[in-house]
């Protein structure tokens, strides 16, 4: 996670989280108390604030022997000062932080075979709020630009989702078949990747397999946000089903052969 301008890097290890400055100094550390008894099946993950201010951190630390249940904490992105702590119901592999432009955090929780677990974050008075969206069976994957909507892909990958900001409810949504696949020959899924290529249109990943062949593919679709209706699709130079990530401006990150990233154009209009 990098902060703005470049000035600092945050990144998380089994045990805490690391500040590192552009000179390589390391301006401060938090370690996660107490030891961890378990050093496999978990992975803590930070996320930083739109204003660059606080750092949020993921702790699955039911995952890692350290209690019943994971903890979310909001750290001083500056200082490392841990300001306000919380606690969550979950008992969590990894999660992954969106930072929403009003300065609250949404949380998307892995938890393996029990689902998925999607939390609104505020701090108020110096406490967290976790506040869960009504589901636990979609992924989140994205939210738009101004982060009015945010995408979701079903946890089977049997369709995506648009949901309203903030209470998460579906406003439209789409499945495999409405890309037109056949699905005698093609079995395929919506993957737990993409994101918003603008605030109106969609990158949504197909994956599959030929059923005559055995041969796997996977196919970037632009969709539009408004209506789920699949629009084309595009070349997005992606190496991988998850190599594709959008940034919301138009333009579609990947990385090349070595693995350096590549910042696409947006594709081109349909006709």
């Amino acid at each position: 996670m990098v902060g703005r301008g470049a000035a600092r890097a945050y990144c998380t290890t089994l045990d805490g989280v690391v500040c590192v400055a552009a000179d390589g100094a390391e301006p401060w550390r938090s370690v996660i108390e107490p030891e961890r008894t378990h050093a496999r099946g978990h992975r803590p993950g930070c996320g930083l604030s739109a204003d660059g201010r606080r750092l949020w951190l993921y702790r699955p630390d039911a995952m890692a022997g350290r209690g019943c249940h994971d903890h979310w904490t909001v750290l001083d992105a500056g200082t490392g000062a841990r300001p306000a702590p919380g606690g969550l119901p979950t008992v969590g592999h990894g999660g992954e932080h969106f930072a929403h432009p009003d300065g609250e955090m949404l949380l998307c929780v892995g938890e393996g075979q029990d689902g998925i677990a999607v939390f609104r974050g505020t701090v108020a008075d110096g406490v967290l709020r976790p506040v869960p969206l009504p589901w636990t069976d979609r992924c989140l994957i994205a939210l738009s630009p101004d982060g009015s909507p945010f995408l979701t892909v079903d946890h089977g990958q049997t369709d995506f989702a648009v949901h309203a900001h903030p209470g998460g409810e579906v406003v439209r949504s789409a499945t495999v078949d409405d890309f037109g696949h056949d699905g005698e020959r093609w079995e395929a899924v919506v993957e737990w990747s993409g994101g918003h290529l603008d605030r109106d249109t969609l990158a949504v990943v197909l994956y599959g397999e030929d059923a005559e062949t055995g041969r796997e593919w996977f196919r970037s679709h632009r969709a539009d946000a408004r209506t789920g209706r699949d629009l084309d699709a595009f070349d997005s130079g992606a190496r991988d089903c998850y190599d594709l990530c959008p940034l919301g401006d138009g333009s579609r990150p990947t990385t090349d052969e070595s693995g350096h990233p590549v910042r696409g154009f947006p594709p081109a209009e349909p006709d």
